[in-house]
């Protein structure tokens, strides 16, 4: 039996979220995709209600760092957007020739399995901390030897941070805890 996670929600704080492709293939591995996955995170903070107040998406990985949403939790969230994500970039494989194919394996009812089941979730409740995952995201395709400089990447908030320019997806300021009392 697996160990539960304990999650950590309705404290106000911020949740560094890492959440992978399954087995880590890189069904994220093309521009397309990519860019698919930030228009529908940008679709899902919107209707959920929540900051997205950093990322980066990966070939294989995503971090993400968000508030609650203000009628649900991070993992509600997170099941949305993961559902939402595998059924667009399932749905829409045409077959070119001489691109390179990359079979979705099935899961055991017979499913397509696009994510792994679980995801990592770090409670940020700090500016430190806040400050160390976003150079943690920011730094990610650098030191995967995906570009130079984190300039190069579009899927992340670096660009916000850096050069306080809009990226592929608006980023939302860090509002203060509100301490109770």
């Amino acid at each position: 039996m697996r160990n539960p996670l304990r999650r950590h929600y309705g404290r106000g704080d911020l949740h560094f979220v890492t959440f992978s492709c399954y087995r880590r293939r890189p069904f994220l591995g093309t521009r397309r995709a990519r860019d698919r996955f930030v228009k529908i995170l940008d679709e899902v903070r919107c209707r959920h209600a929540f900051r997205l107040v950093g990322y980066v998406v990966m070939p294989e990985h995503v971090h993400l760092l968000v508030s609650e949403p203000k009628k649900s939790t991070p993992s509600k969230v997170l099941q949305v957007l993961k559902q939402k994500v595998s059924r667009a970039l399932r749905g829409r494989r045409k077959f070119v020739p001489g691109q390179l194919s990359l079979a979705f394996p099935r899961a055991a009812a017979g499913a397509v399995a696009f994510w792994q089941r679980r995801f990592y979730d770090f409670n940020v409740w700090s500016a430190g901390k806040l400050k160390e995952k976003l150079e943690y995201m920011h730094a990610n395709p650098v030191k995967r030897k995906l570009v130079l400089h984190p300039k190069d990447w579009p899927w992340s908030s670096w660009s916000h941070y850096a050069k306080r320019e809009e990226g592929l997806v608006r980023i939302d300021p860090v509002e203060e805890k509100k301490s109770g009392g």
